[in-house]
């Protein structure tokens, strides 16, 4: 499932993190990536040993885990420290495919959902569209500030050449109660006729029966 959440980072945040990132430590981004990753990664990346790179992340962690939409796409169990990126003109990401497995030791975590967070305007460069290979074809994505994306890890994806301005963004990755995308879908599509059906008819037979399918699923398929 490839899904955009508007409004993740609201404006007043957006200046804050706008305003820490001009000044942040950036470092190259081929440091984080994996072996085949890391051939074709041409971008840099805030050092995450810095307390700024800690605040950024508390601030959009916290947007993220409040943001309801989120919580019933990604069904999150763990969420990874993200990463805060930055592609001038001239930077890309070919295609790839996120590392199976991250962190270290005690904290690895295995990689079901990505999720990108958009921190400037679109207007602000040319190129650098999020390009993620899909079941229906090679979809495009360059969203508005303070906007995230979720898409399945395992999936294909790039950064378009940068040829003009500066690219922001936030990336983690998201350890899924539900491992298989196509059940992640079929639950999000049900809660929302769940969430409908309790808002309209909150005592009708059917309404329970939802309720009640879309509950005992989750107990069925939930990894913790």
């Amino acid at each position: 499932m490839l899904l955009t959440i508007p409004g993740v980072i609201d404006p007043q945040q957006l200046h804050v993190m706008q305003q820490a990132l001009r000044e942040a430590p950036f470092l190259d981004g081929k440091l984080s990536a994996g072996i085949a990753a890391s051939k074709v990664k041409n971008n840099q990346e805030v050092d995450q040993a810095t307390e700024m790179a800690q605040q950024l992340s508390r601030i959009l962690l916290g947007n993220l885990h409040h943001n309801e939409t989120f919580r019933n796409a990604a069904l999150p169990h763990r969420t990874a420290t993200p990463f805060f990126a930055k592609y001038s003109k001239g930077m890309t990401y070919g295609d790839h495919i996120d590392d199976p497995v991250m962190g270290q030791q005690e904290q690895r975590f295995r990689c079901d959902v990505a999720c990108t967070v958009f921190l400037n305007s679109p207007d602000e460069y040319e190129g650098g569209e999020l390009t993620i290979r899909t079941t229906f074809g090679n979809k495009s994505v360059k969203l508005a500030a303070g906007d995230a994306v979720l898409y399945p890890a395992s999936s294909l994806h790039g950064v378009a050449e940068v040829t003009k301005g500066e690219r922001l963004v936030a990336v983690t990755w998201i350890q899924s109660l539900v491992r298989e995308p196509a059940k992640r879908e079929l639950l999000y599509e049900l809660n929302m006729a769940r969430e409908k059906l309790l808002k309209e008819k909150p005592g009708a037979e059917e309404t329970a029966q939802v309720d009640h399918s879309y509950t005992n699923l989750v107990r069925m398929w939930a990894e913790v």
